[in-house]
């Protein structure tokens, strides 16, 4: 369906970005989507086309032109959330195994994006005033969830998003200086032979072959940080502590000593058997958990500890280990 919308900018928005605007205006579209439209000239300041980054004058007139599209990460959906803490800067979730961060190209809902732009936005939703067919108003701007790092699907545990712009900005630089400590229980297959120690091997990736990221030369340096926290007949459950931050790093040191996480479809044991495992009923899950997150919160400073318990599907599969 498409749609047509024109503003004039009031002094309240003077300085402001173009694509900051429109994304204050019209909740149901991603950053991406808003960034897609501006570039291909949907949208026009006094007649002509401009770029994201133009900066909004007092009296401009913006016309805006766009087909609603597929669902986005800002598309809302009533997803149950386990919420750890909230206040105006930050939420902090445990996402569960299984629940994807964003959408993809071929999964579009479900995702924890869905559920937190319900969440954060809940009354203009649930007052109607949300769909694009009729732009939000100007005392009520969308709460974008900004996605500051990542965890795997089939990763369970903690994340921290901020809500307004500057929140997003403060705790990406502390991400980057790596200033936020994380910690992950990860129960891996065999007996890890050191209390504790360190893998550092370079991550890269190849386009050419599956998994396409792993270990090799020509990757980027990586290092994690472990601790043996219970030995069994066979596995370990241990600590790790990602020093660096590269794609599926905790999964693929861990594979690379020898150690692989138990559940682990792409890296571990199971992976050669990875087709027949599809025709399972059931599959065992990856048994990482980001159990515990601290940061400085962006706004007042102080530092701010959370932990997550074991998920009751990872503590059984751990009892099951440990009666072997």
């Amino acid at each position: 369906m498409g749609h047509s919308f024109q503003f004039m900018i009031k002094e309240a928005d003077e300085g402001r970005r173009l694509d900051e605007f429109f994304a204050s205006r019209f909740g149901s579209l991603s950053r991406m989507r808003i960034a897609s439209l501006i570039e291909a000239g949907s949208c026009h300041v006094n007649g002509d086309f401009a770029r994201a980054g133009y900066k909004l004058v007092a009296g401009d007139s913006i016309d805006v032109s766009f087909d609603e599209g597929a669902p986005t990460a800002m598309t809302p959906e009533p997803i149950p959330l386990e919420i750890v803490y909230e206040d105006e800067q930050v939420i902090v979730v445990v996402k569960p195994a299984g629940m994807l961060v964003h959408p993809t190209l071929g999964v579009k809902t479900g995702t924890l994006a869905n559920a937190l732009a319900y969440h954060l936005n809940r009354p203009r939703i649930e007052g109607g005033r949300w769909g694009v067919a009729s732009p939000l108003s100007d005392v009520e701007p969308v709460v974008r969830p900004g996605m500051i790092h990542r965890l795997d699907r089939a990763t369970s545990g903690l994340m921290v998003m901020a809500k307004p712009p500057r929140a997003l900005t403060v705790l990406s630089r502390h991400f980057r200086r790596r200033l936020v400590e994380k910690r992950y229980l990860a129960l891996v297959a065999g007996a890890v032979e050191e209390q504790s120690g360190s893998i550092s091997a370079q991550i890269g990736r190849d386009p050419d072959k599956r998994p396409r990221w792993g270990v090799m030369d020509s990757g980027r340096q990586a290092e994690t940080k472990f601790k043996v926290l219970e030995r069994m007949a066979e596995s370990t459950l241990l600590e790790l502590e990602p020093v660096t931050g590269r794609t599926n790093q905790l999964r693929i040191h861990c594979a690379y000593i020898g150690h692989p996480i138990i559940g682990d479809q792409m890296y571990g044991e199971c992976a050669d058997a990875e087709a027949d495992s599809r025709n399972t009923e059931t599959k065992m899950r990856l048994c990482l958990h980001a159990s515990s997150l601290s940061f400085h919160h962006p706004v007042g400073g102080e530092w701010m500890e959370f932990t997550s318990p074991l998920p009751d599907d990872f503590k059984g599969i751990v009892d099951q280990y440990r009666g072997k």
